[in-house]
């Protein structure tokens, strides 16, 4: 056994963590009802118990005090010498009809017979507890007791009379106060069940009410998380609450403290971008002047070029880079709608891009499709995908153009085309997906320096022109199975517009896609239909 101890989870741990996953408007909807319900079956046990027994105490007393006078007029009676079973039924029917009068005659000592009257046989002495019996005819007490007999709750009380070596006794039907108290309790368990019900819909509105702050706090963090650092929590809604008030606060300024500090990043990244462009047009100026002079240089200087040339090359190519992902940062992109015959302008992109040849196949549904996009940002994504096949995977084997998610009439949306670019390369695994496309990743090449890889820019671009246009990107396995990964680009279909529409829709403002799309941008990075990322 080891020697590090081990925490064993116990039945209130479990619990905990149940009552963790409801979440937090579960939990308050659960806390309030729970007290809702103890406090109506506290009201409901109290209620009962004190009914019940205030109405079995009044109808006790009303019991013994007549029980008390009958007994007395019994003895007078039987002082008289009426002591025939004759005589003793017709004194106890003449006494007033509150309950079902009893005598025993000669049973106030030991060992002596006793003779039982009763007015009613079925509610004689030989129902009556022997607890009572022998209280009140051998012990000489005075007793009520509470009983039942056949199902039918009775009170018996018993006197005895001395004086003339008899007991009485007089037994009661309670059975309406016990249906009284049945109704009683039928009543306050509904108006419990009522109680509880009324509490979880007021819990579960409550709860609602007062996360609405929270949620809306969740919405502006996952718009900051899409890009747009300008979302902010009107303050205002808010002000007057003393514990609300401090978070949205605190939240705005957080937001516009990382706003400060993205656009200082971008700001700098532009201006250093734009400061190394003249030192760079005389490197590269300089560096072709050496190359057009290069078989006069020994061999080792020839070297020597060839690594500075393809260096160069890298550091043209980030410096330009960053020129336009600081575009991006700074919002200073605008996105140009073209009417676009798909498959033929994706050929010709794949033509450019790449030496060995490639194959474009489209499914049927796309193969004549003419859509609005910017095909700029369209060609330099493709462009972007198999330049990093080239880099990373041997090259791209294949492009393939279909159609991904179906129209949705109450979103008044299209559908969108997948633009899918295949390699035979080692893959990226899935738990590098998520990062595929960020800033200056290169996956598990990373921390190479080698002069063919490139700078890790190339994906987040096209990440960003995919944004711009309301699409998204993603990398998944081949769907044939084979060895590799497959980039993907997925665009909403709109249908071309013409320019003086256009500008009616946006007022001469910059493109607002959500116009025509009927939905915001989105990025969507790893997950796929159908795919396995």
């Amino acid at each position: 056994m080891s020697a590090a101890s081990t925490k064993a989870t116990t039945p209130s741990t479990v619990t905990g963590r149940r009552f963790a996953t409801l979440g937090v408007r579960g939990r308050i909807v659960m806390a309030v009802t729970l007290a809702a319900l103890t406090v109506s079956a506290g009201v409901t046990l109290a209620t009962i118990t004190v009914g019940r027994g205030t109405l079995l105490e009044s109808r006790e007393s009303s019991i013994i005090r007549q029980a008390e006078t009958n007994a007395k007029t019994v003895g007078g009676s039987l002082a008289t010498g009426s002591t025939s079973t004759s005589d003793i039924q017709t004194v106890l029917s003449s006494l007033p009809y509150t309950g079902y009068p009893s005598v025993i005659l000669g049973a106030n000592g030991p060992g002596q017979e006793s003779t039982s009257v009763s007015l009613n046989a079925k509610y004689g002495t030989d129902i009556l507890p022997k607890a009572l019996l022998k209280a009140v005819t051998e012990d000489g007490e005075s007793r009520i007791m509470r009983f039942r007999s056949k199902g039918t709750p009775l009170v018996a009380v018993g006197i005895a009379v001395p004086d003339v070596d008899a007991s009485y006794f007089q037994i009661h039907d309670i059975g309406d106060i016990d249906a009284a108290l049945t109704k009683i309790r039928i009543g306050l368990i509904a108006v419990t069940i009522a109680s509880t019900i009324l509490a979880i819909i007021l819990g579960y509105w409550s709860s609602g009410y007062a996360l609405r702050p929270l949620r809306r706090i969740s919405d502006a963090a996952k718009e900051v998380t899409l890009g747009q650092m300008d979302t902010r929590i009107n303050y205002r809604e808010y002000e007057n609450d003393a514990e609300l008030a401090p978070l949205v606060a605190n939240f705005n300024d957080m937001l516009s403290a990382l706003q400060d500090r993205i656009d200082r990043d971008a700001r700098f990244a532009s201006d250093v971008s734009h400061e190394l462009r003249s030192p760079l047009t005389t490197l590269n100026a300089s560096v072709e002047v050496l190359q057009n002079s290069k078989d006069s240089l020994p061999e080792r200087s020839q070297t020597a070029l060839d690594l500075l040339t393809l260096d160069m090359k890298r550091f043209t190519q980030l410096v330009e880079d960053l020129l336009e992902i600081s575009r991006f940062d700074a919002g200073a992109v605008r996105l140009d709608l073209d009417t676009v015959a798909l498959v033929p302008t994706l050929e010709r992109a794949v033509r450019m891009a790449s030496v060995a040849p490639i194959p474009v196949s489209a499914e049927e549904d796309v193969a004549d499709l003419v859509i609005a996009c910017d095909k700029r940002r369209l060609v330099r994504v493709i462009t972007n995908f198999i330049d990093n096949a080239a880099k990373y995977a041997d090259g791209a084997t294949a492009v393939t153009v279909g159609m991904g998610r179906e129209p949705d009439t109450e979103l008044g949306t299209l559908g969108t085309v997948e633009i899918g670019v295949e390699d035979q390369g080692p893959g990226v695994p899935v738990e590098q997906r998520s990062h595929i496309f960020d800033r200056f990743n290169r996956g598990d090449q990373g921390g190479s320096r080698g002069i063919d890889l490139g700078v890790g820019l190339g994906l987040a671009l096209a990440a960003e022109h995919a944004r711009l246009q309301g699409g998204s990107v993603w990398v998944e396995d081949r769907h044939d199975g084979g060895q590799g990964s497959r980039f993907v680009l997925e665009l909403p279909i709109i249908e071309p517009v013409d320019p003086e529409e256009l500008d009616a829709m946006t007022g001469g403002n910059p493109l607002d896609l959500s116009q025509i799309t009927g939905q915001v941008p989105a990025v969507r990075i790893q997950e796929a239909p159908g795919g396995s990322a």
